[in-house]
């Protein structure tokens, strides 16, 4: 199997209100792929004892898609600001805002 290398592009973590813990891992991958045409391997997540409440990835095989409470949909990648914009939005419907 052949391993491409990938750049760590963004890697956060922060615990805001409530003990809302929201994590962000973006890595730029060497070249596009079938199930990341953009180039990019991401997951973010906003998470709270233990229990995922929205997650944006695009593990193998699945592409890029949200998982929010216990729906998984689609997700319509545009750019990597507009993914951050996107989840941001989420976290802050949770509550999760600064505070």
């Amino acid at each position: 199997m052949h391993w491409m290398k990938a750049i760590l592009v963004l890697r956060r973590r922060e615990v805001l209100r409530a003990g809302l813990t929201v994590e962000i891992v973006i890595w730029q991958l060497s070249a596009p792929t079938a199930d990341r045409p953009h180039g990019l391997k991401y997951r973010l997540q906003a998470h709270r004892g233990g229990r995922t409440l929205v997650r944006y990835d695009n593990e193998t095989g699945k592409g890029d898609h949200r998982h929010y409470g216990r729906k998984e949909e689609r997700y319509a990648f545009a750019s990597m600001e507009r993914l951050i914009e996107d989840f941001i939005a989420d976290v802050e419907r949770l509550g999760g805002g600064h505070g």
